[in-house]
């Protein structure tokens, strides 16, 4: 196993990302998206790439008006319409979960489209989080035509609730920098 899909949790489940948009998890393939401007090892805030490495899973957030979400081993809360992620490195609250109205750059939860209707939130920059790195690094749920995200990895609602269904505590994405 290479170093940077080296597992560091209490197990060592984990889901590979490859940059040509493939995820493996459990000996089976899906279709996935990634950052509009591919795989970074320097992330930047709003540079659009998803970052190399491996990230743990935090906790899942999901609209429960619009989804039933399977049983998981990982907490999980519904989110609601003043919730938000801030992406304002001049913010104390960088990365992490703040209400609406906020006064800072964030990005809305509660969403029109179904991007966010089931969230992975990934331990990406957030222990502490050092302002500027990024932020809001997701498992989520991928438009209809599989086009890029901001930075996030994102894939079909049917299969990110298959996996999440199947993870572990300790289970961690690692986003690789070659196939």
């Amino acid at each position: 196993m290479s170093a940077e899909v080296k597992s560091v949790g209490r197990t060592s489940d984990y889901i590979t990302v490859l940059p040509a948009g493939r995820l493996l998890y459990k000996s089976r393939e899906y279709r996935c998206s990634l950052g509009r401007t591919g795989v970074t090892r320097d992330k930047r805030e709003g540079d659009g790439a998803t970052p190399v490495g491996c990230f743990p899973i935090r906790e899942i957030l999901y609209r429960a008006d619009r989804v039933r979400l399977p049983e998981c081993a990982f907490p999980a809360r519904p989110i609601s319409p003043e919730d938000g992620w801030s992406e304002d490195p001049e913010d104390p609250a960088y990365n992490k979960l703040v209400k609406l109205p906020h006064g800072r750059t964030v990005d809305r939860l509660w969403r029109d489209d179904h991007i966010y209707d089931v969230i992975a939130v990934l331990g990406y920059n957030d222990s502490p989080a050092v302002p500027g790195v990024g932020s809001a690094i997701f498992l989520h749920v991928c438009r209809p035509s599989y086009s890029s995200t901001q930075g996030c990895v994102a894939m079909s609602l049917h299969d990110l609730l298959q996996v999440i269904a199947t993870i572990q505590e300790g289970t961690q994405v690692c986003v690789r920098a070659t196939e």
